[in-house]
Formats: C-alpha cells, sequence, structure tokens
C-alpha cells in the first residue's frame, strides 16, 4: 500500500512538473527558455520550410519568364500572377507554413521574416490587399529594423508594379534615411532605380545603378542589370557609356541569348559612334556564318536594317529588313513582328508608301502579342491607317482624273490608249515570269523522279499496288474531278508541258513560246480594247456634274485627311499643309469656319494663332467656334485645371438644371482640353446642354460638328441615335 501511494506521489509531481515545463514554454512567454524554444521550433519546422518554397518557386518563375530584348528590359522582374500559376502550390505551402510562425511562435525572432515571406508569397499570386497589409503589418508591428527596412523595400516594389509611383516614392524617401545593412542597400539601390526606370526617369536610374554595381555579385542576374543599364544610356545617347555596359554583361555569366543581344548592341553602337565604319567590317556576316546563331539571323539582318536606315541607306535597309522577316521561325515570330513595325515606318516616313505602310501595319498586328507594350498604339495607327489610305486614295484618284479632263479629246484618247498599252505590258512581263517559274518547277520536278525500283527492290513501285492505285485514283478524283483520257488532261499546264518537249508542233524556245501566247493579247481596234477604253473614260469627270461630283470628293477626303494627320497620326504640320490646302483648293468649301478654327488650334506659334483667330471672328463672329476660341481665350486656359473635375462640376451643374453656367463653364474649359482623353465626353455634355439652352436647330448643328470632329468617339454611336430621334421629331412636327 505504502508502495502504491509512493507511486502515485511520484506521478503526480511528474505531470505537475511537465504541465509547468509547458506552461513555461508559451508563445507569450518572455522567458528565455520558452523564446528560445520558439525561436528554434518557429524556424526549422516552419520558417526555413516556408522560405525554401517561396525560394525555388520564384527560381522556377524566373526560369520560365520571357526577356523580350527588343523592349527595355525591367531592372527588377514583375510580380505576375499568370506566371506564377505552375508554382500555385509551392506558394500556397509557403503561406500556409509562414502563417504557423504567426500563430503559434508569436514570442519568436523570425515573426517578421515569415510575415515578409507570406507577403511575397500573396503578391506572386495577386493577392494585393493581403500582401501588402502583411508588410504594413511587419513595418507598424516588427521587432528587428532590418527586418521593417526590408518589408518596406518589398512594399515600394509592390507600389511600382501597381504603378504607384507617389507612394512608392514616399516609401523611399524614408528609406533613404535609415541606416541600411549592406544586402537592404543593394536591394533598396536596385528597387529604387526600377522605380526610376518605370518612371521614365533614366538617367536617374542609370545614376543609382552606378551605385549598385560595387554591391553586385557575379550573375546571371548582374548581367541583365548591366543589360538593362545599357539600353537606357541607349535611349540618353550615351552610346559610349552604354556599350561599357554592354560589355559587362559578358563577364557576368550572361545565358547565350543574352550574351547575343548585348553583342549586337555594342557592335551597333560602335557603327553609330564611328559613322565611316563600313558594315561589312563589322562582323554581321560572321554572325550570321555561326551556326549557334541559326534561329538569331532575323535579329541580326534587323540590326543591319537599323544601322542603313540611320545612315540614310533606305533600299538597303529595306533588304535587310525583308531578309529578317524571312529568316523569322518558330518560336521567334516576335522578332518578325517588330521586324514588320520598321517596314512600315520606314514606308510611311521615308518613302510615303501609305498603302503599302498599311499592310506592313496589318501584317505586325497579326503576330504582335496583345500584353505588348506598343500593341494599343500599333493598332491605333493601324486603324487611323485604313481610314488615311481610304480618304488618300480618293484624293490621288479624283486630282489624275480632274487632269485628264482637262486634256483635249485626241490628246485624251491616245493618254487612255497609252494606259490600256502599260497595262498590257505589264501583264504580259508578269505572266512570262509565271511561266518560267512553272517550267523550273516543272523540270525540277521531272528530274527528281527516282527509279522505281528502290534498294533493290525493297520498294514496291506504286503501278504494281492495287491499294496505292486505289489511293491515287481517289485523291485524283478529289483534285481534278472526272477527267476524260486524254494527253494534257492538266489543261492549265498544257503550254508547260509544250516547253519540256512532249509537244512537236510547239515553239523550240520561251520566247518564242512567249510571242505565240502574246498573239492572242489584247490590240488596238478590237472591239475588246474599244470597250476597256470606254469603260476607262466613263469614270473622267468630262461634264460640269461630274465634275463638280469629283471636286466634292476630293473637298472631303482633303478635309478628312487633314483631321487624321491631326488627331490620330499627330502630325501637326502636315495637317496644317492639308488644312490650308483645303481653304486655297476650295475657298468657298462647308468646312471653312471649322478649318479656321482647327488651324488656331493646331498652330503652336502665338502670331499664327492670331492670324486665324482673327479669321474666325472676322468672317464668323457669331459660330459656335468663334465662341470657343472667345471662351479660351477671355479664361486665359492653357490646360493646366483638372479635367476631371472640371468635368464633374459642370456635369453637376447639368444635373441641378443649371444648364446656361454648365454650357458656359464646358465651352470655357473644352478648347483647353484639346486631345485630352476627355475632350470627346466634354463636347458629349456640351451637346446636351445646346440641346437644352439653344434650342432644335443649334442641337442638330452641334451633332454634326461632334460626328465630324470626333469620327473615333465611342460615343458616335449615341449621338447617331440622337441624331436619328432628333430627325423623327423634326418630321413629326
Amino acid at each position: 500500500m505504502t508502495n502504491r501511494f509512493a507511486l502515485y506521489i511520484c506521478r503526480t509531481a511528474l505531470s505537475l512538473t511537465m504541465i509547468s515545463l509547458v506552461a513555461g514554454c508559451s508563445q507569450f512567454s518572455t522567458k528565455p527558455a520558452a523564446v528560445g524554444f520558439h525561436n528554434l521550433s518557429g524556424h526549422y519546422n516552419a520558417y526555413f520550410i516556408a522560405e525554401q518554397g517561396l525560394a525555388e518557386a520564384e527560381f522556377q518563375m524566373n526560369k520560365a519568364y520571357k526577356e523580350n530584348y527588343n523592349e527595355l528590359l525591367p531592372i527588377l522582374l514583375p510580380m505576375d500572377s499568370v506566371l506564377s500559376l505552375p508554382v500555385k502550390p509551392q506558394l500556397q505551402d509557403a503561406i500556409k507554413k509562414a502563417s504557423i510562425v504567426a500563430e503559434k511562435h508569436q514570442n519568436s525572432k523570425w515573426v517578421d521574416n515569415s510575415y515578409i515571406v507570406l507577403g511575397k508569397s500573396r503578391l506572386y499570386l495577386g493577392e494585393w490587399a493581403d500582401g501588402l497589409e502583411a508588410l504594413r503589418y511587419v513595418y507598424a508591428n516588427g521587432k528587428d529594423e532590418n527586418d521593417k527596412n526590408n518589408a518596406l523595400i518589398l512594399l515600394m516594389r509592390a507600389y511600382i508594379i501597381r504603378k504607384d509611383f507617389s507612394n512608392a516614392l514616399g516609401v523611399a524617401e524614408y528609406l533613404s534615411q535609415q541606416p541600411l545593412s549592406k544586402a537592404s542597400t543593394r536591394e533598396f539601390y536596385l528597387t529604387k532605380a526600377y522605380l526610376h526606370q518605370q518612371n521614365g526617369e533614366y538617367l536617374t536610374s542609370v545614376a543609382i545603378l552606378e551605385e549598385a554595381f560595387p554591391l553586385l555579385k557575379k550573375s546571371t542576374e548582374t548581367a541583365r542589370i548591366h543589360f538593362a543599364a545599357a539600353q537606357m544610356y541607349d535611349r540618353l545617347g550615351q552610346y559610349g557609356l552604354a556599350n561599357k555596359h554592354y560589355k559587362s554583361v559578358s563577364k557576368n555569366r550572361p545565358g547565350y541569348d543574352l550574351g547575343f543581344y548585348s553583342a549586337m548592341n555594342s557592335l551597333q553602337n560602335e557603327v553609330v559612334l564611328n559613322p565611316k565604319k563600313d558594315l561589312d567590317d563589322v562582323g554581321f556576316d560572321k554572325m550570321l556564318r555561326d551556326r549557334k546563331n541559326a534561329d538569331l539571323n532575323d535579329k541580326i539582318y534587323f540590326t543591319m536594317g537599323l544601322l542603313a536606315e540611320h545612315r540614310k541607306q533606305i533600299p538597303e535597309a529595306i533588304s535587310y529588313l525583308q531578309k529578317a522577316v524571312a529568316a523569322s521561325k518558330g518560336t521567334n515570330m516576335e522578332q518578325k513582328a517588330y521586324s514588320y513595325l520598321q517596314l512600315a515606318r520606314i514606308n510611311y516616313e521615308s518613302l510615303e508608301k501609305f498603302e503599302l505602310s498599311k499592310a506592313y501595319y496589318d501584317s505586325a498586328l497579326t503576330i504582335l502579342p496583345q500584353q505588348a507594350p506598343e500593341y494599343k498604339l500599333v493598332s491605333e495607327r493601324k486603324r487611323a491607317l485604313d481610314e488615311f489610305v481610304k480618304h488618300y486614295s480618293v484624293v490621288n484618284t479624283e486630282d489624275s482624273l480632274q487632269k485628264l479632263a482637262q486634256m483635249n479629246p485626241a490628246a485624251l484618247d491616245n493618254r487612255i490608249d497609252a494606259i490600256i498599252e502599260a497595262q498590257e505590258a505589264a501583264r504580259k512581263e508578269q505572266e512570262a515570269k509565271e511561266r518560267k517559274a512553272m517550267l523550273a518547277a516543272q523540270n525540277t520536278n521531272v528530274q527528281s523522279v527516282q527509279n522505281p525500283l528502290i534498294n533493290g527492290g525493297e520498294r514496291r513501285w506504286e503501278l504494281y499496288d492495287p491499294a496505292l492505285i486505289n489511293q491515287g485514283r481517289t485523291e485524283f478524283k478529289r483534285t481534278w474531278g472526272n477527267r476524260p483520257l486524254e494527253d494534257d488532261w492538266r489543261r492549265s499546264s498544257r503550254q508547260m508541258r509544250s516547253l519540256a518537249g512532249n509537244d512537236t508542233n510547239a515553239p523550240d524556245s520561251l520566247a518564242a513560246q512567249t510571242e505565240v501566247i502574246a498573239d492572242n493579247s489584247l490590240k488596238k481596234g478590237t472591239p475588246e480594247w474599244d470597250a476597256l477604253h470606254a469603260s476607262l473614260k466613263q469614270n473622267i469627270p468630262l461634264t460640269e456634274g461630274q465634275m463638280a461630283d469629283s471636286q466634292k470628293k476630293k473637298e472631303d477626303a482633303l478635309y478628312n485627311l487633314g483631321k487624321i494627320y491631326r488627331f490620330d497620326l499627330q502630325e501637326s504640320q502636315r495637317s496644317i499643309n492639308t488644312f490650308e490646302r483645303v481653304l486655297t483648293e476650295y475657298p468657298k468649301t462647308q468646312y471653312k469656319e471649322e478649318l479656321y478654327y482647327l488651324l488656331y488650334l493646331t498652330y503652336e506659334a502665338d502670331n499664327d494663332k492670331n492670324t486665324w483667330k482673327n479669321k474666325l471672328f472676322d468672317e464668323y463672329p457669331t459660330s459656335t467656334y468663334a465662341r470657343l476660341v472667345g471662351k479660351a481665350s477671355d479664361s486665359n486656359l492653357a490646360g493646366s485645371g483638372n479635367p476631371v473635375k472640371e468635368y464633374e462640376a459642370a456635369y453637376a451643374l447639368y444635373s441641378k438644371g443649371d444648364y446656361t453656367k454648365a454650357l458656359d463653364d464646358i465651352e470655357q474649359n473644352l478648347p483647353a482640353y484639346k486631345g485630352h482623353a476627355m475632350e470627346d465626353k466634354f463636347a458629349l455634355l456640351r451637346v446636351f446642354l445646346i440641346g437644352k439652352v439653344r434650342g432644335k436647330d443649334a442641337y442638330t448643328q452641334a451633332i454634326a460638328e461632334f460626328m465630324r470632329l470626333y469620327p473615333s468617339s465611342i460615343y458616335l454611336p449615341r449621338l447617331k441615335e440622337m441624331q436619328e430621334l432628333n430627325s423623327l421629331s423634326m418630321g413629326k412636327r
């Protein structure tokens, strides 16, 4: 009995001891033993695993990230939720493990680090609110100053990615006053340089990077940062400093593509720095012969094209760029898009071949990814060129027809005959080229026919295989239909068979064959020739009514071209030239007052602006456009206000029924925001207000003006509905 009692006492004492030990290791205890236990457990049971999982996920995302060397490389890689999809389980596991430290080891020194891992993982997953909250928690409640600074650096990076440059700059200014460790200083410099790079402040960005490079170890990541610095120096026009960093890329263990593009850009800068340097001596030929560059030949030709254009060698530039297009294959189709864009730009700017430029823009858009930075700009330019080419063709066509109409009848007939002869000559030349190509292809096919018994008869000839005979018969019928059993059954190629020597009556030479075919061509004096002559002549405006219609088409097309230059292509001088051409050729044009207003807006010099303003006031003092110019002059606006607030203020007046005051404010503000994204929104509200204040006639005119001034506005369908409703109501009245 005594032994049992003693055993009970021992067990009770042991239990109480264990309870006291466990209580002493509480996550809320500050005792050394408790803190040590939670430091050890929190580190190796949770934080270490979470950190390793995040590091592995980052490695996989960096590996999957595809650099675009035609664009400015970001100093820091983006936090892209799409890129994180393949590693989502690892990131979620890192969040789960990091959360254990916050939940069960609150007195551990790894709590701040775990929150940073948790916040960073959530940012990668696109959970921005939760990620930012975790980082802000570390800054507000963290115990370790270094961890708080690291959380702020990551928070600044998140702000940059979200384009919140104001908050990012505020964090940067705070961190610049804090004592940072060497590792934190390195990350801070890179993040601040990234901030200025993304904000377009390249000079500040490279200045910060120059301070950061001594802190960076040799690595592939350091190589790409050197490349990014070189690209920014390129944009600043400091090609010597750019080459310094391009050459530093090769000293930092770059990947093959990164090394190739840095070498290419360095060669390009050497040519720019030394204008007398021969392109043949640069080393491009050697790079083209290198088998390792077989899938990068398009980039080499592309660079050669850029250099040729830089030297004003436009034909050579086009040739190189066309070779670049031909060399783009497989996964490198994005480079093909950039080659098309360069060809489009050269044909537009240097050669003024607008239709060809439009075609190249069309080709580029079919390849260029929608997420590419240039996609929206290229899409808008392509849309503008679609309209531009349409009106440009009208101007050229009507101009040519009007010149023909001024010729005397005999000279006109001779001119039309000459046009037909030129067309016929071009057609025959094209047909001759096609025949030569077909003959060459046929000869190649004939020569390539192999012995029916291959390798000692191992493969059966098709005519001995019933299955192959049936298959061939089926394919023949599907392609050619039921044909009679006769020679030269492929009628489209009978001439080819004759040229190949199967026809004993055929001419002996290609020249003779061409002559035989030419005998069947269109001849002057035949009914066919006369019919074609008459059809061409009927398009020429020979009567007064036809000439008036032609002039009207040309006037409208010129007016539309000027507006496309002004609003879509942003080419002020060409728009001015076109507007003034309309006024010169059509002094009584219906667009006269509007053109005065547009010229007033487009000219930059005060003297020129005043000239057109005075014309508008003198000739159309009561017009809407004069009122708009007068309001802008009276208020002395220069577009420095806040368009959103001014629009909201005017709309508030409209909602309250104070239409007159709202209209005055709109007409006062509208000229100041010409070209602004909200301009058509101001103009739309103005249309509504005119309907309330000035009556139906002014309302109808305002709708028409809106449709002329903003042909690509998203509000145009709504205005058309309003116009139809207004027409119906006027009809009923």
